[in-house]
């Protein structure tokens, strides 16, 4: 019997930082138990002073919990966190760090740590992997551990240490081998990001981490997936990060143009142009796709419209752009139907990873909030295309927010405001004209429906229909984040609604001429 003090669970939610409910009042009403993983299956005791300075082959037990939690504020709703944790009979000194606290479980008194900050604890993950190598699937105290076939042997010594990045999710790599991710947030049924890496990895993508397997155990007769096991990119870099260091290399000489400082990011946006239309070639030939009708078109553009309304409730700034929002949500309920398959859904730089072997993609659990029944749903490849081309637009904006905080005079900012301008502009346009170059290149050989045109080919007409309306609908969502999170920071999604404004009144102009 496992009896632990469901306070003590809600004081460490809220310090850790992967839980989404900070800030919000909530309860925890139950606690259940998943699995329950035993060292002594490894040799394990539960002193610390078996710990790995004293032999690898001594592991503590660790206990898996399903924790509900329920929000007492108007918007309401239930969540369910897994949180794996280490069992030791004695304060353990070495993770003090991730002490939650003590409580009864099988009659003893114990003490308990966050397992994933817990080398021993996090061996039993490993070797259970292990055991499930060529494909098999191996149960380890309630939870099983399936294994692609085709996936390399992994050593069982090899040693795991936490990732400070995520937010999320909590993950670790094991040595420069492989990288697991814990999910934290859990929903019954199977979870994007692991079937959609299980379809890439088969279909043998460049542009992914492979994947080698996941865990997973049952909950009232339905999968809940737990985690996943991936290839660990050792030469990687934040495609976010990449993209603000190129800024700052830009504005660090604003006489010079971009292409002349050395800040240039338009051939790293194509060649992420070009890999994010194979990956969704990859998807549109591995899953189902469909024309919806113009029924489903004007049903998007409402989405759309009720998203702006409930921002304008909180973010009166955006109130001057509404109208041409509307006009441009408006034009997507004209369209005839519209082409959905799977995508990736929550599509942004910090999404992305630059290898000495090109770019990959990652992440694709999708909008975070939604079920996972709503995730897998077909959408607009453009959904996707338009988060990329928000996320050239936050690179520099975050670079110009971040230098205006330290305070300092600029004699040169008219200036770097230009040249922030002018990177910005040269990475969207490169990352979709290489987007659409090799979607015509994989779908499109010799069709003329974009025009006859010099250049490179450009989206449709109704392709910029949607690609309009669903960067805008990103900007108002952007909007309303800024305005709760980071109020600093808001005028960057107002300045791409200004932008989108204009453009929509030089296309009137244009028309009425």
């Amino acid at each position: 019997m496992t009896t632990i003090d469901h306070a003590l669970l809600e004081g460490y939610l809220v310090r850790t930082r992967w839980f989404g409910g900070k800030g919000r009042p909530f309860r925890i009403p139950q606690v259940r138990v998943l699995a329950r993983l035993s060292g002594a299956e490894h040799g394990g005791g539960h002193s610390p002073e078996h710990g790995a300075e004293h032999g690898a082959e001594h592991r503590p037990d660790v206990v898996v919990l399903l924790v509900s939690v329920e929000y007492d504020d108007d918007e309401g709703g239930v969540e369910l966190y897994q949180v794996p944790l280490s069992r030791y009979d004695e304060i353990d000194e070495r993770h003090s760090f991730a002490y939650v606290g003590p409580a009864e479980i099988d009659g003893r008194d114990q003490h308990l740590y966050d397992a994933v900050h817990d080398r021993d604890a996090m061996a039993l993950w490993l070797h259970a992997f292990v055991d499930a190598e060529d494909g098999e699937v191996t149960d380890a105290g309630g939870l099983r551990f399936h294994r692609l076939s085709d996936s390399p042997a992994l050593d069982p010594a090899l040693r795991s240490s936490p990732l400070s990045g995520e937010q999320s999710n909590s993950s670790l790599r094991f040595d420069d081998t492989t990288i697991m991710k814990l999910f934290r947030k859990v929903s019954p049924g199977v979870n994007p990001d692991i079937e959609i890496h299980e379809t890439l990895t088969r279909g043998g993508s460049e542009h992914i981490a492979e994947l080698y397997g996941w865990v997973e155990t049952e909950l009232d007769g339905e999968v809940l997936q737990l985690g996943m096991l991936q290839e660990f990119l050792r030469t990687a870099a934040d495609g976010f990060e990449l993209a603000t260091a190129s800024v700052r290399t830009a504005l660090a000489e604003p006489e010079l143009s971009v292409a002349e400082s050395g800040g240039d990011f338009s051939g790293e946006a194509a060649r992420l142009g070009e890999a994010l239309a194979e990956v969704h070639a990859t998807l549109r030939a591995s899953f189902p796709v469909q024309r919806l009708d113009r029924q489903a078109t004007a049903e998007l553009a409402r989405a759309m419209d009720a998203r702006l309304d409930r921002a304008l409730a909180a973010v009166p700034e955006i109130e001057p752009y509404a109208s041409g929002l509307r006009r441009t949500y408006a034009a997507v309920a004209e369209l005839e139907g519209v082409d959905v398959q799977r995508v990736h859904g929550d599509l942004h730089l910090g999404q992305t990873l630059r290898t000495s072997h090109g770019w990959r993609i990652v992440d694709f659990e999708g909008e975070p909030g939604r079920p996972f029944q709503e995730r897998a749903l077909p959408d607009s490849p453009w959904r996707d295309v338009a988060g990329m081309l928000r996320s050239f637009d936050y690179a520099p904006g975050v670079v110009r927010m971040a230098a205006d905080g330290q305070g300092r005079d600029d004699e040169d900012g008219e200036l770097r405001t230009q040249r922030a301008h002018e990177w910005a502009v040269t990475a969207r346009g490169r990352f979709l004209d290489a987007y659409v170059a090799t979607l015509r290149g994989e779908d499109s050989a010799g069709d003329d429906s974009a025009g006859d045109q010099e250049g490179p080919p450009a989206p449709t007409a109704a392709e910029r229909t949607l690609l309009d309306a669903y960067e805008a609908d990103k900007a108002v969502y952007e909007a309303l984040y800024e305005k709760r999170n980071r109020p600093s920071w808001l005028p960057i999604p107002l300045g791409a609604l200004e932008r989108i404004r204009a453009t929509e009144d030089d296309a009137r102009d244009a028309a009425v001429e």
